[in-house]
């Protein structure tokens, strides 16, 4: 397969540059390394399609002998079974085979790509045997000591000091990659005389992305000698196309690396992959300073061993910060307990945001709900937090962003720098912009690379730019500013348990809450129910009362004394006055159970053209009723605001002693108090006692004796009061005794 970039150059060995050496297609060399030699067949015919050069010298066959011959005419009967088998198995179950070719014992290591089967022959070291007992002699000790290490750090010094004498390398590093890519040295172990490279940092343009990918595929890599002549592989003889060496422990190195390695002084070397998570955590890195060759036995070893470190990497780190993970987990428990058991979550979270601040180890935290924002510990002020968190809802999508380098992803954060160059912000809800901010203050740090982190350019006679890998590692400081200490991989999980606990406690209030609200409709229709049915039997008997009462009078009223007569009237009073008042408990149930008629109503109209006349033909003194500006047309159920205001102008008019009496009907617009128009009724009449302004709206409650200011039912207030509530309004009074009161409600938004 052929990688082409923009389908016209393919970047191999032959004209990798400073330009394009990120690109390089190092996968198809069209060479090896000359420790072995390399066939590849067919993988249904086993007819071989191509051979390295140096197969005479390796398995005794001349390389164009071999070219369309058949695998089977090469290698042994029981071998070819062996290959057939693992065809439809595992090759790691063979590799390698010992086989015996032309009088030669060499390891057989079989693999397939791109339905092409590769052969790779190597020679045996003769003191290593294929067997599980030599395997286990060389890894046991070592599996020992890591299941024995407590820390990550022990991890890798075991790991490092094992390699070395599994391996006999000068030096063996454990090279871990950071979140930008540059990698630093963790562990070392090394030969005496050596400078040490411990705690040195490499940029990530050392190891570029090609070689990453190909750590991910091929766990181990072997280098016998830099200097070594590269064995060609031809390409494909039909379609011409060089071979994917990718899976190849043969393949032949990029000159880029070469020189890389060579500029340090370095002869041969080893990788073993860390992975974790199908990502490329780091390396093992082995150098030597002379040629040197590790048979396929031992590089096995060293590969399990790899793969076993990788398995406990993370488990070594977490039990590193153990102490730490089960505090926060601690304080993340001890919220959830108070936000479960509080009835208001944001005033809990409010109250909590010290606790909430730990859960990170912040030195400050923000909380934006509803509008506001609220501050806990060293943070910027509300306008840098409003800016930045505009900024990042631009360009980040995710739910959970966080970052320890914030002004170089946002520059305006340099002049905050100080108190906040790590962020952590955990959206609640983008559509009503909630969110909590975590933050971090600038840590300055001097970071030790082993040389000049940028690549040296060479100029050739021609002019032309070539990449000359960093000639000098000798110990080059930098100085960092703008960067907090990094958020932990459990800090961060902790952040996303809290967003998910606390959905958890939102869905569960909600629930309850819609629990709460179907049983109080339910009880609100019963009660509404009961009480039509109960004041609509409670007339008959009554209406009974008051015919037998009137009946005694007109029939016995000459055989009655005056006495007599005076009590059956009474009788009859009191007859027409209960039902009023069922009449009144009748009207307010159903207040409950109709539903609202929603249309604009021209409340300036409706005063003017039809409540007004009418009351002033039913009242004998004259009254002012004041219109002092242009009331606004809001959308609302019209008989029902009629009513409302009707009962609120005869109040004003029949609680009047003055002897000019007025009413003023107005509005006013007050953001602090409601985001609808406020409409109010105000008089100059008696006035409310402050004791008596809640009281007024219970049904029935009257201040005064039924024959003062003409008597009523007292439901009049707590009619108008359901009307404005089942509008999703509220109503309040302010009054002062004897100069008059005002009545404010609102009902709904205006329309006009």
């Amino acid at each position: 397969m052929t990688f082409a970039l923009n389908q016209e150059i393919t970047i191999t060995a032959s004209n990798v540059d400073l330009t394009n050496c990120a690109r390089e297609q190092i996968h198809i060399p069209s060479s090896i390394q000359p420790y072995g030699c390399l066939v590849i067949a067919n993988k249904k015919s086993l007819q071989i399609i191509q051979t390295s050069h140096n197969s005479e010298q390796i398995i005794g066959y001349k390389h164009h002998d071999l070219i369309g011959n058949n695998i089977q005419n090469v290698l042994s009967n029981r071998t070819i079974r062996k290959i057939k088998g693992c065809l439809k198995r595992d090759f790691s179950s063979i590799n390698p085979t010992r086989i015996r070719i032309n009088k030669k014992s060499l390891n057989l290591i079989t693999y397939e790509n791109q339905n092409y089967l590769f052969l790779e022959f190597e020679p045996i070291d003769p003191k290593y045997k294929n067997d599980f007992i030599s395997f286990y002699k060389m890894t046991r000790k070592v599996v020992e000591e890591m299941q024995m290490s407590v820390s990550l750090q022990d991890l890798s010094e075991v790991i490092v000091k094992n390699i070395r004498e599994l391996t006999g390398f000068d030096r063996v590093m454990v090279y871990r990659f950071d979140e930008d890519e540059s990698g630093h040295i963790i562990a070392e172990d090394k030969q005496p005389e050596l400078d040490s490279f411990l705690g040195l940092r490499y940029p990530a343009t050392d190891v570029p992305k090609p070689a990453r990918r190909l750590y991910l595929l091929n766990y181990i890599r072997l280098i016998s000698d830099i200097a070594y002549q590269a064995v060609p592989l031809p390409n494909h003889p039909e379609t011409g196309e060089p071979f994917d060496l990718s899976y190849s422990a043969l393949r032949s190195v990029s000159p880029v690396h070469i020189e890389y390695l060579q500029n340090m002084g370095v002869r041969a070397s080893m990788s073993i992959s860390l992975i974790h998570e199908n990502k490329l955590w780091g390396l093992i890195a082995c150098h030597h300073y002379q040629p040197k060759y590790l048979p396929y036995e031992v590089r096995s070893a060293c590969e399990f061993l790899g793969k076993v470190m990788s398995l406990n990497l993370i488990a070594k780190e977490d039990q590193q910060n153990l102490i730490y993970k089960v505090q926060i987990k601690e304080n993340l428990s001890e919220i959830f307990e108070r936000l479960s058991q509080g009835t208001n979550m944001m005033q809990e979270l409010y109250a909590n945001m010290d606790l909430l601040q730990s859960i990170v180890s912040a030195t400050g935290i923000a909380i934006y709900y509803d509008g506001e924002i609220h501050l806990s510990g060293i943070t910027p002020d509300n306008q840098k937090i409003q800016e930045l968190v505009a900024y990042l809802r631009q360009t980040q999508t995710q739910d959970l962003f966080y970052t320890d380098k914030l002004p170089a992803i946002y520059p305006q954060a340099m002049e905050f720098k100080a108190i906040a160059s790590g962020v952590v912000i955990l959206y609640l809800s983008r559509v009503e912009q909630s969110y909590i901010i975590w933050f971090r203050p600038e840590v300055s740090q001097t970071v030790s690379w082993a040389g000049n982190p940028n690549k040296h350019i060479k100029v050739e006679e021609d002019g032309t730019l070539t990449l000359s890998p960093r000639k000098s590692f000798d110990l080059w400081k930098q100085n960092v500013t703008g960067q907090s200490l990094p958020w932990l991989k459990n800090e961060i999980q902790q952040v996303m348990e809290f967003r998910n606990l606390l959905i958890d406690i939102i869905f569960k209030k909600s629930n309850e809450l819609f629990e709460l609200n179907f049983e109080l409709q339910r009880s609100n229709e019963e009660l509404d129910s009961f009480a039509y049915i109960a004041s609509h039997d409670l007339k008959e008997p009554l209406r009974g009362i008051y015919n037998y009462s009137y009946l005694l009078i007109d029939d016995y009223e000459q055989s009655l004394d005056d006495e007599g007569v005076r009590k059956l009237n009474t009788l009859m009073s009191l007859s027409k006055r209960m039902e009023k008042l069922i009449d009144a408990l009748l009207h307010y149930s159903r207040l409950g159970r109709k539903d609202l008629a929603l249309q604009p109503v021209d409340i300036n109209s409706m005063i003017i053209n039809d409540i007004k006349p009418v009351l002033e033909i039913s009242r004998q003194t004259f009254t002012d009723i004041r219109i002092p500006q242009q009331l606004p047309i809001i959308q609302a159920d019209r008989m029902l605001v009629e009513e409302v205001f009707i009962n609120l102008i005869n109040n004003a008019i029949k609680y009047n002693d003055k002897a000019e009496k007025w009413v003023e009907i107005n509005y006013l617009i007050d953001k602090s108090k409601s985001s609808h128009p406020i409409l109010y009724v105000r008089d100059n009449g008696i006035g409310i006692l402050e004791e008596h302004q809640e009281i007024i709206f219970r049904i029935f409650k009257r201040l005064h004796s039924q024959k003062a200011f003409g008597g009523g039912t007292g439901a009049g207030l707590t009619i108008v009061k359901k009307i404005v509530e089942r509008h999703g309004g509220n109503i309040w009074v302010e009054s002062v005794l004897g100069k008059g009161t005002t009545f404010y409600f609102t009902l709904a938004e205006e329309t006009k």
